[in-house]
């Protein structure tokens, strides 16, 4: 068996260093990063993220269960992100050399956030938390165990082959594709639900699937190994894309000077006063403005009240930001929609590839409907199978990326197994998440400097590719692991629902790295939306001369009336 895929970090002769440390991995994933995507920053930045600190309370091994370089991915970015938020600052002021801090506990909490966040002292997996939540799972894919397991990956008609169906937030068209009923009342347990659909999923091979999976657009892909998905089409075009991009949209308009706007925040803003419409569900589009919310920017996330959202996602997801539900298929909650158009700065795109300009709100749709204003704008999109290549229209969600780019089974083989399994927690949502925060900044920064509009993109899969670059953890690493964490975890098979295998990482992690979950990392306040209180992750960043935090606490989708008025500001937000 080959333990392993992609290449190992280490020394020059490929293997990992004794002495390996989280620090050693994420600057060297910094370096990586930084060749991947210097013409996509501002040469400003560069000096200072060359300047940032990196502080960590790990002197031994790494946090996640897992072959893959998870802590270090994640901080690299962070590091970015930082260096470009500095480089904003230094235009409300003359330039200067700023200390600038990523905390890699921070980090790596910020990669499974919403599985630390609580609401009225919940989290996502306690029984009685949907009481305090807003009901968004319209269809039942989320609440109903059968129909969510629609979305989970399967063996296939030729053992050995895998893959994962996905119902995305509706269930009943995958089920139906491999001869289910949407629903099926007299399937309540988890191993029964499981052994059912696989039944089902094994009577047809890959290639059937992917052309039954065809037909009905819907998001299910077959489980690559990093070296097949390499040498795939789509592969070998994505590979050639930086992680993120920032295209000129139009160059005529002229520049526009951040705001910094004053605010109750203990010290200035990089984004106070800038205008953000997110039209994005579940994790890694409102991450992106959730990210921007951290550093100030007034953030409407629009969502449509006859769409799905996953409700618990909503607590860690709208942090910071106002929410208000708008269907752009009406013609009334359109020209509300176009009113918020008319001052914002960004516009944030987490649907399917195309949805939004056949709404009429694309890139450029969007610079007609604004262009009278002589003020350019910014508009970021994330998808899961990238913006180039043969798939880049594909519908997608996280475990699908994790699955066709070889994230799964690498984490699989380097349990011991002869076959893939999701690794832990959400986490190329988040990263993708922070790279669509920081083409969002590198925008506004040109915006302000050069004048002119911008479109940024990044998805799951790029995440993903940056990630299996950096190569993985060797078998010494992994022994290692293995023997810290619990054996319970390393049970888990390929048919292993995403929320087992979270609930399994995070047990082992609790006992393993208690200083992931320090009290130190968490802040608490009210939330006037859930009508209780929620508990969050710290922002991983700081940059001095600087704030960054939120104004305001969470609340449920389509909780704010659609206008830039009345913005609140929650004083225990504001505590250290």
């Amino acid at each position: 068996m080959t333990p392993f895929l992609g290449a190992r970090n280490g020394d020059s002769n490929g293997t990992l260093s004794p002495n390996y440390t989280l620090l050693d991995g994420t600057r060297s994933a910094l370096k990586h990063l930084l060749d991947r995507v210097k013409d996509q920053l501002p040469e400003e930045c560069l000096a200072h993220i060359d300047h940032v600190d990196f502080s960590t309370a790990n002197t031994g091994s790494p946090y996640f269960p897992s072959p893959l370089k998870q802590t270090e991915a994640i901080s690299a970015l962070k590091a970015v992100e930082a260096g470009v938020a500095a480089s904003i600052a230094d235009l409300a002021s003359e330039s200067r050399e700023r200390k600038i801090n990523v905390d890699l506990e921070r980090a790596s909490a910020f990669l499974f956030s919403t599985y630390l966040a609580t609401v009225g002292g919940m989290n996502k997996a306690h029984p009685k938390v949907k009481k305090l939540l807003k009901d968004t799972d319209l269809l039942q894919a989320q609440s109903i165990l059968y129909r969510r397991l629609s979305a989970n990956l399967y063996e296939t008609k030729n053992p050995g082959e895998y893959f994962h169906l996905h119902g995305s937030l509706e269930a009943t068209k995958a089920l139906n594709m491999v001869g289910l009923e949407g629903h099926r009342p007299d399937l309540t347990d988890y191993h029964e639900c499981i052994k059912i659909i696989e039944e089902h999923v094994k009577q047809y091979t890959v290639d059937e699937l992917e052309e039954m999976n065809w037909k009905i657009k819907q998001a299910g892909v077959t489980c690559l190994k990093w070296e097949d998905f390499k040498s795939t089409q789509h592969g070998q075009e994505l590979s050639q894309q930086p992680p993120w991009k920032v295209d000129t949209l139009e160059s005529d308009t002229p520049p526009v000077p951040f705001p910094f706007k004053t605010s109750r925040a203990p010290q200035p803003q990089i984004l106070s006063g800038i205008r953000v419409l997110e039209l994005c569900r579940v994790i890694a589009g409102p991450a992106m403005g959730r990210g921007l919310a951290e550093y100030g920017a007034e953030v409407i996330k629009v969502t449509s009240p006859n769409l799905s959202d996953v409700p618990f996602f909503q607590v860690d997801g709208n942090l910071g930001k106002h929410t208000t539900d708008l269907d752009l298929r009406d013609a009334n909650d359109r020209k509300v929609f176009e009113e918020l158009l008319q001052s914002a700065d960004v516009i944030l795109d987490g649907y399917r590839p195309g949805s939004l300009s056949r709404l009429g709100y694309g890139p450029r749709q969007i610079l007609q409907l604004t262009k009278h204003h002589q003020r350019g704008i910014v508009y970021v999109a994330e998808n899961c199978f990238g913006h180039v290549g043969p798939w880049s229209s594909r519908p997608g969600w996280q475990q699908i990326a994790d699955c066709v780019t070889g994230v799964a089974w690498a984490q699989g083989l380097s349990m011991g197994l002869e076959e893939p399994v999701v690794p832990p927690f959400p986490m190329s949502d988040y990263g993708t998440g922070c790279m669509g925060t920081i083409a969002a900044l590198t925008g506004l920064y040109n915006r302000a400097k050069y004048g002119g509009s911008y479109h940024g993109t990044t998805s799951l899969c790029q995440y993903d590719i940056y990630l299996l670059e950096l190569g993985l953890y060797d078998n010494t690493m992994m022994a290692q692991l293995r023997q810290q964490h619990d054996n319970d975890f390393f049970e888990l098979r390929h048919n292993d629902s995403v929320d087992e295998v979270g609930k399994r990482a995070l047990a082992t992690m609790r006992k393993v790295h208690p200083e992931l979950f320090d009290e130190r990392h968490m802040h608490e306040c009210f939330s006037r939306g859930f009508n209780a209180s929620i508990r969050t992750i710290k922002p991983v960043v700081s940059v001095e001369g600087t704030w960054n935090g939120f104004l305001r606490s969470s609340r449920p989708n389509g909780f704010d009336k659609p206008t830039w008025q009345d913005w609140e500001v929650d004083e225990d937000m504001l505590k250290a």
